[in-house]
């Protein structure tokens, strides 16, 4: 069974990997033996913690500073990528920004242009940037991070909600063009998970949303990681175009 998940010789790239769900992918995947580039934005603190405490594990892993929803940016953060791990076989598109909760109304064309352009169009430069090198050595691992609010919706959230059920269905797309040569484009869709975006929320929210779930409780980044690590590995070989959730029962589909 740990052959099974065992990521050795693989090289992962990880987009918001610098704290959150980003990070603990990344930690997940340098235990089980994969050599690891992450980028994040404007978070060098975080960064440069990650790499020294997994670095000192004995895998090095390596960060930069990326602009996902720049399409220049995601070309230097492929260039630079090339230099440091050579050929990627993983590609965990994770960087993501929340909407606050704004009403649809009062939602301006910046605002949308944001959460949009960075949790979905990111999620398409970056993937872009590595599929067809993917295409070419008939292998490779596409996770993109979606949300349950891709299926339940949420008020004051049209933005983020709309752009996360973009990532489902690019995903669901994708799959189609993947699978026949060796590429598994797959996504999660988290449900409440323990991390700074979740407590920007008011204690009022939190305590609303927490009786909401059938578990009783919000999820932490170390119950998500083992579903990436299940779609990287050799386990994850079946899985094509498909959304799984660890949601605490949010969503049941």
């Amino acid at each position: 069974m740990k052959k099974t998940f065992d990521l050795s010789g693989r090289r992962a790239v990880i987009t918001g990997g610098s704290r959150g769900i980003g990070a603990a992918i990344a930690e997940t995947f340098v235990a089980h033996g994969a050599q690891v580039a992450i980028c994040h934005f404007g978070d060098e603190a975080n960064a440069r913690s990650l790499v020294e405490r997994l670095s000192s594990q004995g895998t090095p892993i390596h960060a930069m500073s990326c602009d996902v929803s720049d399409p220049h940016a995601v070309k230097d953060f492929a260039r630079w990528t090339a230099s440091v791990l050579g050929d990627v076989d993983i590609v965990v598109n994770s960087a993501g920004v929340g909407g606050g909760d704004r009403p649809f109304d009062k939602t301006d064309d910046d605002d949308w242009d944001r959460i949009v352009g960075i949790n979905l169009r990111g999620t398409m430069l970056v993937t872009r940037a590595f599929f067809g090198g993917m295409l070419v050595r008939r292998y490779g691992r596409v996770i993109n991070i979606a949300s349950q609010l891709a299926y339940k919706g949420a008020p004051g959230l049209a933005h983020y909600c709309a752009a996360k059920a973009g990532v489902v269905g690019f995903t669901r797309a994708l799959a189609y063009e993947g699978a026949p040569h060796g590429v598994m484009v797959n996504a999660i869709a988290p449900g409440p998970v323990d991390t700074e975006l979740l407590r920007s929320h008011s204690e009022e929210w939190l305590t609303m949303k927490r009786s909401q779930l059938p578990i009783g409780r919000f999820g932490v980044v170390d119950e998500i990681a083992p579903t990436a690590l299940l779609l990287a590995s050799a386990a994850g070989a079946f899985y094509a175009g498909q959304t799984l959730s660890p949601n605490g029962g949010d969503v049941m589909l």
